[in-house]
């Protein structure tokens, strides 16, 4: 991965926000297919696991804000990452690739109980592993999930795929003058406060040393040229 030497299984995190399109809610089928697409080609010689969000959905943060019992919101946000996850294999599924849904939450009639090692067999057999229901847990993020199951499952990184082409000092669609970052520490992104992952996410990556990508996925071909080495996105991981 350009600055990541000998990458061979992968961590892609998708919020689900990036899945609704211009829909403004809910999930665009187009969208996933053009994603199902670009990672097609991406399987044939990486491992791939994803980790997805259920913003698009609902917001357990949000609803929490407003009023509603935190670790209830939570579960719900927790439930609408599954369903974005069955759509995610739907589409992989229509395009040809192998897939398994695997949840942290119980629902053997839509996915599979989330098993390490059978998560592991999966990936060493070359399906890509969606994993729903984020830990399983409330008052944890998608984004935390992610940084735990790559841990888990020995991934070489982290991909955190958003709307911008990496991490600015300050937001790129409000400033004209925001700098891109190429590479930071995880100290700089918790010292800056920027706003890749939360801090439980980068603490966790920055005490087991997992880099952490982050990168513009609406831009089609840009996880394949990230994995092919060209400089994509910021890449944050630790002091040099």
């Amino acid at each position: 991965m350009g600055r990541i030497l000998d990458v061979k299984r992968v961590l892609l995190k998708i919020s689900g926000e990036a899945l609704m399109g211009d829909r403004g809610y809910g999930i665009d089928p187009a969208v996933i297919a053009s994603l199902a697409r670009q990672l097609r080609g991406i399987v044939e010689i990486y491992e791939l696991a994803i980790v997805v969000g259920g913003g698009n959905i609902f917001r357990g943060l949000a609803a929490s804000a407003n009023g509603m019992d935190r670790a209830a919101a939570d579960y719900m946000g927790m439930l609408a990452t599954v369903m974005n996850a069955v759509a995610l294999h739907d589409g992989l599924t229509r395009a040809g690739v192998d897939a398994r849904v695997m949840s942290a939450i119980n629902i053997q009639e839509v996915a599979e109980p989330y098993i390490r090692g059978r998560a592991t067999r999966h990936l060493e057999k070359g399906r890509v592993v969606i994993f729903a229901a984020g830990t399983g847990n409330p008052y944890f993020t998608t984004d935390t999930s992610a940084a735990l199951r790559a841990l888990e499952i020995n991934a070489d990184c982290v991909m955190k795929a958003t709307r911008v082409d990496g991490i600015y000092d300050k937001d790129p669609e409000k400033y004209d003058d925001a700098q891109r970052y190429d590479v930071l520490s995880y100290i700089d992104v918790l010292n800056k406060g920027l706003r890749v992952m939360d801090s439980t996410a980068i603490s966790l990556c920055m005490d087991n040393d997992m880099p952490i990508l982050v990168f513009n996925m609406e831009a089609e071909g840009n996880i394949k040229r990230a994995l092919a080495g060209e400089d994509v996105g910021t890449l944050v991981r630790g002091a040099q």
